[in-house]
């Protein structure tokens, strides 16, 4: 039962993840591009179209991780929902086989108690 509480804290823990990966592409993209902008000697034409060109990359690389982790979790989801299924079903099997066992002990006990009831009317000579 110790993994699945792990599993589950894993799974809330991935967006918090996905978040600290973006944060980090967004930061680190704009560093990059300030930093380009300032040590480049180079036109201020060639340099936009650089920036564009790395904008346009950055957004592609952050779409990507955002698709990946977003199939992630839904794969972990329908992993812990097949589960959560198994388990239930398991469960109803058991307390199906506990209703009937219990039904079948009743039943013995009734049975019993008309054998006793009839043997104590019946006279005994």
């Amino acid at each position: 039962m110790n993994t699945k509480n792990e599993e589950i804290e894993y799974v809330e823990q991935q967006p918090s993840h996905a978040r600290s990966i973006l944060t980090g592409l967004v930061v680190g993209g704009l560093v990059g591009a300030g930093t380009m902008l300032f040590l480049a000697p180079q036109s201020g034409q060639k340099t936009r179209g650089e920036v564009r060109d790395g904008a346009v990359h950055l957004r592609d690389r952050t779409t990507d991780a955002v698709k990946d982790t977003v199939t992630q979790v839904k794969s972990k989801a329908n992993q812990i929902k097949a589960d959560v299924q198994i388990k239930a079903e398991d469960l109803q099997h058991q307390s199906k086989d506990l209703i009937a066992k219990q039904l079948d002990r009743v039943s013995q006990a009734a049975e019993a108690g008309k054998k006793a009831i009839q043997n104590t009317k019946e006279p005994s000579y």
